[in-house]
């Protein structure tokens, strides 16, 4: 249920964002979802990819620090209020993420809102119990695979 994402910690100056991923091309390690956050120091690349922890593996190899941390993805309507609904829930029952971000994909009218709490098996009964559908670590990991 829980899925594992990359965090790359990267120096912010140009060009730092591409090598990362030519590591991961090399490697046949495919994206999934990504995002970036940064300040003027530094940056924090975190990724969802098909092989976790190949891609760890590589990038270490790479010289690059990763570290994989537990987030879960959630299913939600892609429509206006689909995130809005889901963040409802996770305010009513007090929880405090840390962070989210969301990708559509191939479910026609569905996207996924993946998100990182501190008690992720609180967040995910929280969910459960609310009928919010919460999205299988290998149907995140397969996407697009036919």
């Amino acid at each position: 249920m829980k899925i594992k994402q990359l965090s790359i910690f990267l120096q912010n100056r140009m060009g730092s964002l591409s090598k990362p991923l030519e590591v991961l091309t090399k490697v046949d390690v495919n994206i999934r979802a990504m995002c970036m956050a940064d300040t003027s120091e530094f940056g924090i690349l975190r990724l969802v990819v098909d092989d976790p922890e190949k891609g760890k593996k590589s990038l270490e190899e790479n010289n690059f620090l990763v570290k994989i941390t537990d987030i879960i993805g959630v299913e939600m309507h892609d429509a206006p209020g689909g995130l809005t609904s889901v963040l409802k829930v996770i305010k009513d029952n007090e929880i405090d993420l840390e962070y989210l971000y969301a990708f559509t994909h191939e479910k026609k009218d569905k996207a996924i809102l993946l998100l990182h709490a501190d008690d992720l098996d609180h967040l995910i009964s929280v969910l459960q119990e609310n009928n919010v559908v919460i999205v299988k670590s290998e149907e995140v990991y397969n996407l697009g695979k036919t």
